[in-house]
This record gives structure tokens, C-alpha cells and sequence, in this order.
């Protein structure tokens, strides 16, 4: 069973049995959604006596009345009904709860650093405000059951995201993870500490898993979402013939990925980086799918799996990632695009986003995710500034 982290949000509040007094006593109920009781004795010794006596049943009523409508609307935010307009318990839903909402959009951080840099920052705020409808998770590995973080934290990042509604920060678990899956043998019998890219491939097993067991949508920390994905079967095609993992989506328990599970399994070679990840979802597509070059922007379909054109996440391949961080005279709209996978992995930190220097990450920071470029960027710079005239 999959375990939550205590999570502070402003905002957050839970089901709770209402307690409440009335002429100094109290008044109890049992409300069973259709059944309603409320004991309160009848007044003595009043002159008007069964007319207000039947006054005050009316009131009983009409108030236990809004009070099971209100007890009801609350739970109904639990299917997601209203999910965009009030925010969920966030203190007391598990991982599963959440994910069993449905459609999540899924991050992962399978190092072990607590502090999410601003470009996951960016990529889970974007994504919150994109999918305001949808609950956005983000798993963590440095983070257990007893780590006590919350809007406080010292970690700048991590109580930015978890104030956002639709935000939820869960330790990552890969053993629970993995279990009623192919995977599970393989993570049992893996050394970890002798395994070259342990970071990677422990990332494409768990978006697996993940995606298998409840569906939605998963996205490496790097992508900046600018509008929906109207798909629900989808992988994002890198260029012709070649798809990412870093992008897709699927219903629960969809074959596809139960079939890339296995194959992960049965073809593992820790050795080779992108083997249990792009090679992998690549091998996979094209033994039920013909696949030709892409034309135009126009998508391809195989299955009832839509293979997205390389302008939807792509529209600056990974030779050019730099591009990202330069200058440019006039800025591309990305008309065809709904996220933007900005090349981390390529970009190995050394290029980070500056205010004022108005490069194309800065403008897609301003435009996608102003909360973590105003508090993580234009702030932080600020804070340095500062320390650094004082001292």
C-alpha cells in the first residue's frame, strides 16, 4: 500500500463531523447521506405549543437538509467534479487515492536531492496550470514517509509547488511500484549500485508501472507544457520512425505497455542508455505499426495509438537544444505544439535560465510558470544581490 506524505497547502481542508451547540447544549446527528437524526427536546410549558413545536422540527429539517447537501458536494470533489475550483485534502489522500482520480499527469525524480531546480519547477507548474482539472503528481525518491516538509521548508521549490491546488508531492516507491507487474523480478534481482545509468533506467521502469496501474499521462521534468494534449493513447514521436518515452499516455491497463514491461524485462541491458526507454517504446511500436516519415504536421495512427508528430514536443530537436538559451529576433508561437521538451539530459545544468537576459527559456518561464520564475528566478537573484552587497 502506497503511503502519503504530509503535504501542507493553504487552502487544504478534510471532511470533518461537524460539532455544533445550540442554547448551551448539544446538539448530536448521525447523517447517513439519506438518514438524518437530531435530538433536541421539545420546550415545556409553552403556550403556543404543538404550532412551535412544529416550527422548530421544520427548522431541524430544512437545516440537516443542507447540511447532507453540503456533506455531499464535498465528497463529490473527491471524483474530480469540481476539481479545478476548490482544492482537495491534500494532508490526508494516499498516493493511490489520488492517482485513482484518474488522468493524472505524472512527474518522477528518481535522484535523491529534495530541492526541485527551477526547471522541474517549471515543468510542474506549467503543467498544474495547463491541466487545472487534473490532478499533477510528482514523485521523489529523496523524499520517505518521515520526511517533515511542508510550506515552511527551507526548499524554496518544493513549498511553491506544494501550495498549488492540484499538486501533490508523494515519495516515490519503487517496490510498491513495481508489484503485480513484469518488473517486480527484475528490481528484486538488480544491484543498483553497479548499474551505469541507475537514474534513467529506474525512471522508465517506474513511468511504466505507473501508467500501467492507473493511467494518464507521464512527463519528464524537463517539458513545459503550453497546451492540453487532446490525446489519450499517444506517444511522442522524437523524429520519423523513432518515439521518446519522455512523453505519453494511456489508459489504465492498456496492452501496450504491458507488453513494453515485459519486453523491458526480457531485452534489459542497463548498459546501453535509452534501451529500457525510447529504444525500448521505439522496438515496441514499430512490431504492430508500420512506421513512415513524418509530413508536414500531420500525426500518425496505429492501433488506436496516435504516434504525435515531432512538432507537438519537439519542434526544437536535441542537436539545436541550445537554442533554447539564446536569443532569438523573433520568437517562435509553437502553433503546432502542446509541451516543449527542453533537453536537460543535453544541457547537463550548464545553461540555466537568468532574468533579464531574454533568451526563449526565459519568455517560456514568464509565459508557462510566473510563479517559479518570480520566486525561484527574478527573487533568488534578488536574495543574492542583497547577501552579496551586505557582506
Amino acid at each position: 500500500m502506497l503511503q502519503a506524505i504530509w503535504v501542507s497547502s493553504p487552502g487544504s481542508w478534510a471532511l470533518r463531523e461537524p460539532d455544533c451547540h445550540r442554547d448551551g447544549k448539544q446538539t448530536s446527528w448521525k447523517c447517513e447521506f439519506v438518514r438524518t437524526i437530531i435530538q433536541h427536546p421539545y420546550p415545556r410549558h409553552d403556550p403556543k405549543g404543538p404550532g412551535k413545536a412544529r416550527m422548530l422540527k421544520k427548522i431541524q429539517i430544512c437545516f440537516c437538509f443542507f447540511l447532507a447537501l453540503a456533506i455531499l458536494y464535498e465528497i463529490s470533489l473527491l471524483s474530480g467534479c469540481f476539481f479545478s475550483y476548490m482544492p482537495m485534502p491534500k494532508h490526508f489522500l494516499t498516493p493511490e487515492q489520488v492517482l485513482n482520480l484518474g488522468k493524472s499527469i505524472i512527474f518522477l525524480e528518481t535522484t535523491e536531492r529534495l530541492e526541485p531546480p527551477p526547471l522541474v519547477s517549471c515543468s510542474v507548474e506549467s503543467a498544474a496550470r495547463i491541466y487545472q482539472d487534473r490532478p499533477i503528481i510528482l514523485f521523489m525518491k529523496g523524499l520517505t514517509n518521515d520526511t517533515a516538509l511542508d510550506l515552511n521548508s527551507s526548499y524554496a521549490a518544493f513549498s511553491l509547488l506544494s501550495s498549488m491546488k492540484n499538486v501533490f508531492i508523494f515519495p516515490l516507491q519503487m517496490e510498491t511500484i513495481f508489484q503485480e507487474t513484469p518488473l517486480l523480478q527484475w528490481y528484486n534481482q538488480v544491484v543498483p549500485e553497479l548499474e551505469k545509468n541507475w537514474v534513467h533506467v529506474s525512471s522508465d521502469a517506474s513511468r511504466l508501472a505507473l501508467i500501467w496501474k492507473y493511467g494518464g499521462i507521464y512527463m519528464d521534468t524537463d517539458v513545459i507544457s503550453i497546451r492540453p494534449i487532446p490525446e489519450e493513447s499517444f506517444l511522442a514521436a522524437q523524429k520519423s520512425r523513432f518515439s521518446s518515452n519522455g512523453i505519453f499516455g494511456f489508459p489504465a491497463h492498456h496492452k501496450f505497455i504491458w507488453d513494453c514491461m515485459e519486453n523491458f524485462v526480457l531485452k534489459y541491458n542497463g548498459n546501453i542508455w535509452g534501451n529500457q526507454g525510447p529504444l525500448l517504446m521505439t522496438r515496441m511500436l514499430k512490431t504492430i505499426c508500420n512506421l513512415t516519415d513524418f509530413k508536414g504536421t500531420e500525426d500518425h495512427s496505429c492501433q488506436n495509438i496516435s504516434f504525435l508528430n515531432p512538432q507537438r514536443f519537439y519542434p526544437i530537436p536535441y542537436p539545436a537544444w541550445h537554442r533554447y538559451y539564446r536569443v532569438w529576433d523573433k520568437s517562435p508561437n509553437f502553433n503546432h505544439s502542446y509541451a516543449l521538451h527542453l533537453w536537460n539530459f543535453m544541457n547537463h545544468n550548464r545553461k540555466a535560465v537568468v532574468a533579464g537576459s531574454n533568451t526563449l527559456a526565459e519568455k517560456l518561464y514568464k509565459a508557462y510558470c510566473p510563479t517559479t520564475y518570480e520566486d525561484l528566478i527574478q527573487n533568488a537573484e534578488l536574495r543574492d544581490f542583497t547577501f552579496s552587497e551586505d557582506a
